[in-house]
C-alpha cells in the first residue's frame, strides 16, 4: 500500500500543478499584494505591533486574508479537478479495477493535492512576507525597497522564462515548470532580502522577519491543509460547483464557529484585566502556600462585581475562561479576617480578596488561604483576566464547538497585532487539532468513497 499510495500521490501532485487555475490564482495572488501594498496606506495607526506600524499591519492582515481565500479557492478547484472530473468521467475506474484499495486512493489523492497546496500556500506566503518587508507607500515621497523589487522581480521573470523556454524548446508543462521553479527562486529571493537592507547593506537575517509572524503562517497553512481535506471529502459524492460552494460555507462557517458554538463552550465573566502584580512581600515572588499574598491592580476598577475580602479569585490568560491556572474550591464564607477558620485543620484551599488598596477596588491583595494544599500553577501576570468564579463548559456547545473546523484556532493575526506572545505549544495544540480535522475528513471521505459507483 505506501507503494501505491505514493504512486498515486505523485501523479495526483503533477496532474494538480498542471491545472491552469492552479498558477492563475498564484499569479493574482502576486498581483493582490503588490495592489495591497500601494492601497493599505489609510489606517490612520501609528502604533507598533510586532515591530510593524498601523499601515503594514493592515498590509499583513488583508494579505493573509488573501492567501487564506486563494488557498481555499485552490483546495476546491484542484481536489474537485483530481477525484470528482475523475469519477465523472470514470477515469477512476482503471486505478481501483486494479489490486488497489479504496482508502489508498483517498488518501493518495489528498496526499498528492496536499503537496501542491504547500507549495502555492509557500510561494504566496513568500511574495506576502516581500510585500511586508517593502511596507505601504504611504505618500509619494516614500522610497522603494530597491532589494525587495530586484530580488522578487528576478524571481517571477526567471520562472517565467524557464516555463516558457522548456516549453517551447522541450514541450515541457508550462505552468508546472514555471511553479517549481518560481518556488525555489522566491524563497533564494526572501532570504536575499532577509540578509539585505534597504541600503543594499547586510543585516541579520530576523532584523525584519518575526517569529510570530512566521508561527501565524504557518497555522494558516494548515487551516488550508483542513480545508483540503473537506473538499476531497466533498468531491467524492458532489462535482465541482458544489465542491467549492460547500468549501466556501465551511470556511466562512469556520470563522463563526467561536460566535455560534465558541461562546457557549465556556461559561464565565472576567471582571478586569491585570495591569500590575506585585508579591506583598518584597522578595517572596512565590504563589503556592497558603499565607502567600499578591498586589493585583486592575486597568480598570471592576463595575459589575463588588470585591469584598473573602470574594474568590480566579485567574488565567483567556479572556473566556478556558485555561483558568486556579482549580475550582468551594466559595468562602465567613468574616476573612477570622483566622480560625481558614486555618482549620480540614479547611481547603482558596485564594481570595484579602483586603483593598482602594475603595474602587482596581487595587487589591489577594491570598491563599485554608489548610488544604491547592495547585496555584503560577503568580498571576500583566494581562491575566480575574474572574470570581470558576468556568464551566456545557458538554453539548463544547462538543459541537471542538468537532467542528474552527477557522479561528488558526487565525492568529489579531495575537500578531496586539503584540501577543504566541507560545510554540500553542503551535503545537493547533497541529494536532488540524491533524485530528484532517483525519476525520479524510475518514468522512473514504467512507463515502467505499461504495460509490464508478462504473
Amino acid at each position: 500500500m505506501p507503494v501505491q499510495l505514493l504512486t498515486i500521490a505523485r501523479n495526483t501532485f503533477v496532474e494538480s500543478i498542471r491545472q491552469p487555475v492552479y498558477f492563475v490564482i498564484l499569479l493574482l495572488a502576486g498581483l493582490l499584494m503588490v495592489f495591497t501594498a500601494w492601497g493599505t496606506n489609510f489606517s490612520m495607526e501609528y502604533t507598533d505591533a510586532a515591530g510593524m506600524t498601523g499601515d503594514d499591519k493592515l498590509l499583513l492582515d488583508v494579505g493573509l486574508g488573501t492567501v487564506f481565500v486563494c488557498g481555499m479557492l485552490l483546495a476546491a478547484f484542484v481536489a474537485t479537478a483530481v477525484l470528482s472530473r475523475e469519477i465523472e468521467n470514470k477515469t477512476v475506474l482503471t486505478v481501483v479495477s486494479k489490486p488497489i484499495s479504496r482508502p489508498a486512493v483517498i488518501l493518495g489523492k489528498y496526499l498528492g493535492v496536499s503537496v501542491a497546496i504547500v507549495i502555492a500556500v509557500v510561494i504566496m506566503l513568500a511574495m506576502l512576507m516581500l510585500a511586508v518587508r517593502h511596507g505601504v507607500l504611504s505618500n509619494a515621497s516614500d522610497t522603494l525597497d530597491q532589494p525587495v523589487i530586484v530580488f522578487s522581480g528576478i524571481a517571477v521573470g526567471l520562472s517565467l522564462i524557464v516555463g516558457g523556454w522548456c516549453n517551447f524548446y522541450y514541450g515541457w508543462h508550462f505552468a508546472q515548470t514555471a511553479t517549481l521553479t518560481l518556488l525555489p527562486s522566491i524563497l533564494a529571493a526572501f532570504v536575499g532580502v532577509a540578509f539585505t537592507n534597504a541600503e543594499w547593506q547586510v543585516q541579520h537575517p530576523l532584523t525584519d522577519v518575526r517569529i510570530e509572524v512566521l508561527i501565524a503562517c504557518y497555522c494558516l497553512t494548515l487551516a488550508i491543509l483542513v480545508l483540503t481535506a473537506v473538499a476531497t471529502a466533498v468531491s467524492t459524492r458532489l462535482g465541482q460547483v458544489m465542491t467549492i460552494f460547500i468549501c466556501a460555507a465551511v470556511f466562512v462557517f469556520g470563522l463563526l464557529n467561536n460566535h455560534f458554538f465558541g461562546r457557549h463552550a465556556y461559561e464565565n465573566s472576567w471582571i478586569g484585566t491585570v495591569a500590575t502584580s506585585q508579591p506583598r512581600v518584597e522578595g517572596i515572588w512565590s504563589f503556592s502556600e497558603p499565607g502567600d499574598q499578591y498586589r493585583i491592580t486592575l486597568v480598570r476598577p471592576p463595575t459589575e462585581v463588588t470585591l469584598q475580602p473573602g470574594t474568590s479569585i480566579y485567574f488565567g490568560p483567556y479572556p473566556s475562561g478556558t485555561g483558568l491556572l486556579v482549580p475550582p474550591f468551594p466559595a468562602f464564607e465567613g468574616d476573612v479576617e477570622d483566622t480560625i477558620p481558614l486555618n482549620a485543620t480540614d479547611e481547603p484551599g482558596r485564594v481570595v480578596v484579602a483586603s483593598h488598596a482602594t475603595d474602587d477596588g482596581q487595587e487589591f491583595f489577594i491570598e491563599i488561604t485554608g489548610t488544604t494544599p491547592i495547585s496555584v500553577e503560577r503568580p498571576p501576570r500583566i494581562d491575566d483576566y480575574i474572574f470570581t468564579k470558576p468556568t464551566k463548559a456545557p458538554p453539548i456547545p463544547q462538543a459541537l464547538w471542538g468537532r467542528t473546523p474552527n477557522m479561528q484556532f488558526f487565525w492568529l493575526l489579531d495575537a500578531v497585532s496586539q503584540n501577543r506572545y504566541i507560545p510554540m505549544s500553542h503551535a503545537g495544540m493547533v497541529t494536532v487539532y488540524a491533524f485530528m480535522q484532517i483525519g476525520a475528513m479524510l475518514s468522512i471521505a473514504i467512507v463515502l468513497f467505499q461504495k460509490r459507483d464508478v462504473g
